[in-house]
């Protein structure tokens, strides 16, 4: 799976708004190069929340040990919830994570190397082993974005 078809697969998902920062756009220079997928049906990014799943191509400072510094490189982050998470990882999200993890592994579903206590799971280059995983976590955390939008917009106190 490359950066691109993942991003065509998002795109295709009902009400996603898809960020893509560049020169120029007023956005900072470390997020230049990544992509970010929120739930905006009326294409506004939201302000009250996180998008539900990133792809980031570089290291950034305090988020190197995925080695994205490596050619071609590229790593997919999904807010697919605790359920998800305890199914692929085997532990609670605010559990320990196990040390020794290389979170730099190809195609392998991961707790995420900062925020796996938050929850979010990580994909390095996704592959022949987690092309399907990768698109079941994407359109889970798709699912989850819009249900807490749907939440917000029948009680805006929540």
């Amino acid at each position: 799976m490359t950066s691109e078809e993942i991003i065509d697969f998002v795109d295709a998902l009902d009400g996603v708004l898809t960020l893509r920062p560049g020169p120029g756009d007023g956005t900072p220079e470390a997020a230049w190069g990544d992509t970010f997928f929120y739930y905006a049906p009326d294409g506004i990014v939201p302000t009250a929340t996180q998008p539900f799943a990133t792809i980031v191509t570089k290291d950034h400072p305090g988020d190197a040990s995925s080695r994205l510094d490596r050619p071609d490189a590229f790593r997919v982050n999904i807010a697919a919830g605790k359920e998800a998470f305890v199914r692929w990882t085997g532990h609670a999200p605010r559990a320990s994570v196990p040390t020794g993890a290389d979170h730099g592994a190809a195609d392998t579903v991961i707790a995420h190397p900062v925020y796996g206590g938050a929850g979010w799971l990580a994909v390095v280059n996704p592959g022949a082993h987690t092309d399907e995983a990768t698109r079941e976590l994407l359109r889970t955390a798709h699912h989850l974005a819009r249900a807490r939008h749907e939440r917000r917009a029948a009680d805006p106190t929540t």
